[in-house]
């Protein structure tokens, strides 16, 4: 079985090397890497810190900690969402060897569970143990507690692997852990003495002991979690193997698009594409979730009133939608690029629907963001200005992808598929996407003011917006040039 496992990790290994988006990957692997230790540097100071700063009457910092163990769990579960994909791995080719379909999934599985975010919160409660457990435990308490949250969040990663992949198939399936943290979050609030925190309590301290009951019971909750997710797993690969899966279609023909030409028809492509293929449809599902629970937080709690975090959800809310397919732009075209460029421009007119696609969807958000506005926590001219943005500046930068993206994305499979090689990059683009005109936002509102700032925001979109025929002629002008190259690349990467 360990060969196994190591030479699916060199074929891993071989195939991310030989992927068409591997150099443009090692850049972004390396952006992500000082990220990761800038924000490693954060979480060693909040360890510092809490170590001094939580102090109480009757309990030691560490029991104040351990009781709060929770909610560093649910937020490593949303930020999984965020940073974490399912792992993946072509199948096909071992199906002709002999090597059994349940010794792959453990591949996958056992490769997420050493996966370096599982080890990311350390770097939080190592020098918070260093200060507070050493006193009292000495250097085996401190190891054995960091050992303890370590299991913590690898049991964490395969719940989270649980609800993805079940949510991939299925977007209900939210309601799972929607239900799990409401019932926690209930039971925490609630009552006048929590029964979870009081559990939590008593976890954290038996790591700090070097109790081995404590420690055989999560292990064998990480062996339970194991199980469900390979079975699920399983089923679903040889689902997608076999293409046991949905067959109904859409009969709509979306005829309102013929009075467009060629542009209409592309824009029929395109909706098409989204509402018919497994990826798309989950992604477009995923959006809808995550923009209409942060338009509803927004509008209707106090978790989003901070100055900060109103902006950034104000942000998310009107780029996600772009972000989610354009960042991927050409990718799922590359299923069938050879018929694209057998007509002469027939590029041009999808990159041009596919704008107006993408610019029109931006209603929704809008819309979205009517109860904040009414709720006065959203000015109507930010909200405006932001969405005019977003079609204009953002899309802008988003759309130049279509000249360097290569890599085909499969339509219908997800766990079965090649590794996403791309993703460093993309992943550094998108947060770039978020980051670069929240922070210009933040800037000019402290300079100039708020209605001032909108006004720059709504002037810079709608000027973009109005000559985007010619950057998008720009845009198919240096796709043209490096056509062969990509299109090679886009054949070589395709599922076969």
């Amino acid at each position: 079985m360990a060969h196994i496992f190591n030479e699916l990790r060199k074929h891993g290994k071989l195939a991310a090397k030989r992927h068409p988006m591997y150099d443009k990957n090692k850049f972004g692997k390396y952006v992500m890497y000082a990220a990761s230790i800038f924000w490693a540097g954060y979480l060693i100071f909040f360890g510092t810190t809490f170590a001094f700063a939580l102090d109480a009457d009757n309990l030691e910092p560490y029991h104040l900690m351990n009781g709060a163990l929770i909610f560093v769990m649910a937020l490593d579960f949303l930020l999984r969402f965020l940073f974490q994909k399912t792992p993946t791995q072509e199948v096909k080719p071992y199906l002709l060897m002999p090597v059994k379909r349940n010794r792959i999934i453990d591949f996958l599985l056992i490769r997420s569970g050493v996966s370096g975010f599982n080890f990311i919160w350390l770097f939080l409660f190592v020098p918070f143990a260093i200060i507070t457990v050493t006193r009292y435990f000495g250097v085996w308490g401190d190891i054995t507690y960091c050992v303890g949250i370590c299991l913590l969040m690898i049991f964490n990663n395969y719940w989270y692997l649980l609800c993805r992949t079940l949510m991939s198939e299925c977007i209900a399936w939210i309601l799972l852990p929607l239900a799990v943290y409401g019932g926690l979050g209930a039971a925490i609030f609630i009552p006048k003495k929590s029964l979870v925190t009081d559990f939590f309590v008593t976890l954290g301290d038996g790591f700090i002991e070097g109790n081995i009951l404590i420690f055989l019971a999560v292990i064998a909750a990480i062996v339970v979690m194991w199980y469900i997710n390979r079975s699920i797993m399983s089923r679903l690969i040889y689902a997608e193997l076999n293409k046991v899966e949905d067959t109904k279609v859409n009969a709509s023909e979306y005829k309102f698009f013929d009075r467009y030409g060629e542009i209409g028809e592309y824009m029929r492509l395109e909706l098409k594409m989204l509402l018919r293929n497994k990826t798309c449809k989950h992604s477009l599902r995923m959006v809808m979730v995550i923009a209409i629970g942060f338009s509803l937080l927004l509008s209707f709690t106090e978790v989003y009133d901070g100055t900060a975090m109103k902006s950034f959800i104000t942000v998310y809310n009107f780029a996600i939608f772009g972000v989610m397919f354009l960042i991927n732009i050409m990718g799922y075209e590359g299923n069938y690029i050879d018929g694209l460029m057998s007509r002469k421009e027939s590029l041009y007119s999808l990159l041009r629907a596919k704008y107006i696609i993408y610019s029109f969807a931006i209603i929704i958000p809008l819309a979205l963001m009517i109860p904040a506005m009414v709720m006065e926590k959203v000015e109507i001219l930010t909200a405006f200005s932001w969405a005019i943005f977003t079609i204009g500046v953002i899309y802008f930068g988003l759309f130049q992808l279509a000249v360097y993206n290569n890599k085909t994305i499969p339509l219908n499979i997800k766990i079965s598929g090649r590794q996403n090689a791309g993703t460093g990059l993309q992943n550094l683009i998108s947060g770039a996407t978020f980051g670069v005109p929240l922070l210009l936002y933040v800037l000019l509102k402290l300079w100039l003011g708020e209605t001032t700032t909108s006004w720059i925001l709504l002037v810079l979109g709608i000027g973009f917006v109005v000559t985007s025929p010619l950057w998008i002629k720009n845009v198919y002008t240096r796709f043209m040039k490096r056509r062969y190259k990509n299109m090679e690349d886009f054949r070589s990467s395709r599922e076969h």
